[in-house]
């Protein structure tokens, strides 16, 4: 439990992220932003201008040209958070990064080097030979330690997370930890996930809740009941995080935006696709948030749900949402409409698209009738963002504006 009257705050210096959005981060949409995939099933993958930058990023560097397509989301998302600190201050991106000695980098994914591992695979069937670079390029651990690496790390740690879905909020969780403690200056945290491959697609069918809309239609449509409408997507958002001063940041009068409380969950099921009916995780998630963001319910705002479009996810949530909130629920939103589920990437998504609300008070609103992204109840300033995943686990953040 953190002490509520402590000065010390974490502080959300900068964030980039690549979805099928791009990389801006207005959040809008004329049209499906999903695609065709080969295998028969919408997706949400990137769209030319970030398939260009991936591309560009790849020929960076000799090492990077055999890097996992997760591992180079990471390590783009990471330049753009820290650009983001330049382009704010006015100043090149190599001074930010002149101070590395006490930098640390903490990074989510579900599945990590999906494509390479793969890859390996196949090639191990067809000839029987393994290159020796395919383990360090298939452990997780390498997102982490690439991403470090472009960044110009020279101390602390580079750690890598799995937690299925909610592996991004367990990356933060850990980051937060460690600047509250000392044992960082600063951090680069998030996730990233490049799952879109036909093996990946083929469990999530298999499942049997991959949408039966076409990509043109908006076919993830989280909170509009049946059929269910999951859709897979690809993406990455990295997060700079700081160890602040309360009354030094409102001392200079300027907006800051608090990363003020991260909680966790766990229910023990036999099932390990399945949550029970009334969410225990979540409920313990949004709880211990709200504990350490020294926060009533009735302070937020707005809730951006995990929600992938099932309709026993999706209950699921809700139910834990009225049995922490009661039944007048904060603002609902969900950002999954448009860009699927990203699996290990989705909570730092999520987190980015809570942070845009934060900033601009504005959300697009979806092109079929459900219960998220709705009209303004009342200012947004404080924002409880959901996540959770197979195995029972679940992860909730509390980000606010000062």
């Amino acid at each position: 439990m953190i002490n509520p009257s402590s000065d010390a705050v974490v502080v959300i210096r900068g964030r980039g992220r690549v979805s099928a959005l791009g990389l801006e981060s207005d959040w809008n949409a004329a049209a499906s932003p999903f695609s065709a995939h080969p295998a028969g099933l919408p997706v949400a993958a990137l769209p030319a201008e970030a398939e260009a930058a991936v591309a560009t990023l790849r020929q960076a560097h000799p090492a990077y040209r055999q890097l996992d397509r997760t591992v180079l989301l990471a390590i783009l998302a990471a330049r753009l958070s820290v650009a983001s600190i330049a382009n704010e201050n006015n100043r090149a991106t190599d001074n930010w990064q002149l101070a590395t000695g006490n930098l640390a980098v903490s990074i989510g994914s579900s599945r990590g080097a999906t494509g390479r591992l793969e890859e390996f695979h196949a090639e191990f069937l067809a000839d029987g030979r393994v290159p020796a670079a395919a383990s360090p390029l298939t452990t997780l651990g390498n997102v982490a330690s690439w991403v470090a690496f472009d960044a110009g790390q020279t101390g602390a740690a580079a750690l890598s997370h799995s937690s299925t879905c909610s592996s991004a909020f367990q990356a933060l969780g850990n980051a937060v930890a460690w600047l509250r403690a000392g044992m960082a200056d600063r951090f680069l945290a998030g996730g990233a996930e490049a799952p879109l491959t036909a093996f990946t697609l083929a469990q999530m069918r298999a499942i049997g809740i991959y949408s039966p809309f076409e990509a043109t239609n908006w076919p993830c449509r989280p909170g509009a009941g049946r059929p269910s409408t999951f859709v897979l997507g690809e993406g990455a958002a990295v997060f700079v995080l700081e160890r602040g001063s309360r009354a030094a940041l409102q001392a200079t009068g300027a907006t800051a935006l608090l990363l003020s409380g991260v909680g966790f969950g766990f229910e023990a099921l036999g099932s390990k696709t399945g949550l029970s009916p009334d969410g225990q995780h979540f409920q313990q998630a949004m709880r211990a948030a709200l504990q350490q963001a020294n926060a009533a319910p009735t302070e937020i705002d707005a809730v951006v749900l995990h929600s992938p479009g099932t309709p026993a996810g999706d209950a699921a949530e809700r139910a834990a949402l009225r049995a922490v909130f009661g039944e007048h629920l904060p603002l609902l939103l969900s950002n999954k409409w448009l860009l699927g589920h990203t699996l290990g990437a989705s909570a730092a998504l999520s987190l980015d698209f809570a942070l845009y609300v934060l900033e601009t008070q504005t959300w697009p609103t979806p092109p079929f009738e459900t219960d998220v992204n709705g009209p303004a109840l009342r200012p947004v300033r404080r924002v409880l963002v959901n996540a959770a995943g197979f195995g029972g686990n679940a992860a909730s953040v509390v980000v606010a504006r000062l």
